[in-house]
């Protein structure tokens, strides 16, 4: 069975190597019929603590590093402006 990935935006750096990241999927509305945003937020863990607010990054699914944390950094796609 594969590992999952998932792409996203980090809007927060909670503590230390570990960083909040919102995913958006668009689905279709089943009575409307029309695309609607859903969005999560997962923790991911930053080994390196090289990202920051803004970033677009990957991440992979790996075993539980916590309670809630399962993700791990994969790759940096892009920098967020600098604040």
């Amino acid at each position: 069975m594969s590992k999952r990935q998932i792409t996203g935006t980090v809007i927060k750096k909670a503590g230390d190597k570990t960083a909040t990241i919102l995913v958006e999927r668009r689905v279709l509305h089943p009575r409307y019929h029309k695309t609607v945003k859903r969005f999560k937020k997962y923790l991911i863990h930053d080994e390196k603590n090289d990202i920051h607010v803004g970033d677009s990054v990957t991440a992979i699914e790996c075993r539980p590093l916590s309670k809630t944390k399962s993700f791990r950094l994969l790759e940096i796609l892009k920098r967020g402006e600098a604040v």
